[in-house]
């Protein structure tokens, strides 16, 4: 009877366990409270640039902010596989950024862009990048063009998606879906080829890694950041 009332336990245990996985996979989870800068870290440091600080809600990035620990990127604390990325984002007139992930921190990589592919955050007519084809609001970084663009005015949120699920990569730009590849296949290496990324060791070939947010010189600002890992 004993045997037996043990074995119910672990079974219902087990179920418990299962259901509780089941749920954290089901769910979002903020990446960014909207007061402090929890959970994130300036790239190859333990604290936070000067020049990000928490403004109404959002991840500011201003340059004339930058102290002697001047800015950089910001990194996740944690790493990420196959993921959901859900955040908003708006730039000041003439500014460029970018989100970047599968962010492999190691100091042999000086930079985020050197081994994390890149949403591109930027206001496409007041930053000299826009002029350039794959370097628009929305595209897949000097590899993809988006299929379209339905980018707001500048100073206005813009609603961005990454899907990331076992090389099946997607971006939605306020709610339209406009790039979709599969990574790490020989697509993605003839994409990799064409792109100023082809002699860059380790670009795209991580399948994990952390999410970072671009100092590029210029004001930006990301809130709402949730992501679910699948």
């Amino acid at each position: 009877m004993k045997k037996y009332i043990f074995a119910m336990m672990a079974i219902v245990a087990m179920g418990c366990s299962a259901t509780a996985q089941t749920a954290k996979k089901k769910g979002f989870v903020k990446l960014f409270d909207g007061k402090t800068t929890t959970g994130w870290h300036t790239y190859l440091k333990t604290g936070v640039g000067s020049a990000w600080d928490v403004e109404n809600g959002a991840l500011h990035m201003s340059p004339t902010k930058k102290g002697k620990d001047g800015g950089g990127d910001l990194v996740t604390d944690k790493e990420y596989s196959n993921f959901h990325l859900k955040y908003e984002w708006k730039v000041a007139p003439g500014a460029n950024s970018g989100l970047i992930f599968y962010v492999h921190e190691d100091a042999k990589y000086k930079q985020t862009y050197l081994t994390g592919p890149e949403m591109q955050v930027i206001d496409n007519d007041g930053h000299k990048d826009g002029k350039i084809t794959k370097h628009r609001a929305g595209d897949l970084y000097d590899m993809l063009k988006s299929s379209s663009e339905p980018v707001k005015p500048v100073g206005e949120w813009n609603k961005a998606e990454i899907i990331s699920d076992n090389g099946k990569l997607t971006f939605f730009l306020n709610g339209v879906k406009i790039v979709e590849t599969t990574m790490w296949d020989d697509n993605w290496k003839a994409l990799i080829a064409g792109s100023k990324f082809k002699t860059w060791e380790g670009f795209g070939t991580y399948k994990s890694g952390k999410i970072a947010l671009q100092d590029h010189g210029d004001e930006v600002w990301y809130r709402n950041i949730s992501i679910k890992e699948l």
